[in-house]
């Protein structure tokens, strides 16, 4: 079943077509990748997807419902959860409060529910021993994980990741997406994808969509992303096709 679903997605700003008729799916269960170059509109169509950034043309649906028009929050209490490039934590607030943040926009539940539900979450990513300490104490590697915990308190049903590897050390790279493998299995949960570490992507991702310059210039298996000529020009090089060979 098609759970998230973007048609002819275009986005201008003044005379540069940032995106130019992107169309995507993603299905429940469903790994799907994002990847390009710098500048290509990958976070530009995230935003389009998440409501932050309304599309010049196009349509956004979500379980078959036009959102295209929807807020943010609206999108989120849908089922659609995302994480940022640039993490977005509260500093002030300790781990668990961060993820209790997540929970709360879901509805209205006692804060001892949302505190149950949260130290869940914490657990299953192994953050359980850091739960009461300050966002401000802990490494690199586990804000990342709490930005996670965080968008999976929203209960998503689609997961949008925004290059959730970026600054992460190869142990923490792999511990990633031991996680992530798990959370699709055990949930069922659709994961939409941005990133520029290709061992990641070709490892996790069922089917990848590229983009340059705005617009979609491949889809398809990692077998066939990797083979294919107008991606290797593009982005991964032929160094990257010659290596594998």
């Amino acid at each position: 079943m098609t759970l998230l679903a973007a048609s002819n997605i275009s986005k201008r700003y003044g005379g540069l077509m940032a995106l130019t008729d992107v169309d995507f799916t993603v299905g429940s269960g469903e790994f799907v990748a994002v990847i390009g170059p710098n500048g290509a509109g990958k976070s530009t169509f995230l935003n389009v997807l998440t409501g932050l950034t309304p599309p010049s043309a196009g349509k956004v649906f979500l379980s078959g419902n036009d959102i295209t028009q929807a807020y943010t929050h609206d999108r989120v209490r849908s089922g659609l959860g995302r994480t940022f490039q640039h993490g977005r934590l509260f500093t002030r607030l300790s781990v668990i409060e961060n993820v209790m943040t997540g929970a709360a926009i879901r509805g209205k539940r006692g804060d001892r529910q949302l505190r149950e539900d949260s130290l869940a979450i914490l657990a299953s990513m192994g953050l359980s021993n850091v739960s009461d300490r300050p966002i401000g104490a802990l490494s690199y590697g586990q804000r990342r994980m709490v930005e996670l915990c965080r968008a999976l308190a929203c209960q998503p049903k689609v997961l949008l990741l925004d290059e959730p590897a970026a600054g992460l050390n190869s142990g923490e790279v792999e511990l990633l997406m031991q996680r992530l493998t798990a959370l699709r299995e055990r949930h069922e949960l659709a994961v939409v994808l941005i990133e520029h570490n290709m061992g990641m992507v070709m490892r996790l991702a069922q089917r990848i969509l590229v983009l340059n310059f705005g617009s979609k210039i491949a889809e398809g298996s990692p077998a066939e992303i990797q083979s294919n000529p107008a991606v290797l020009s593009a982005y991964l090089g032929e160094g990257y096709a010659n290596a594998r060979d």
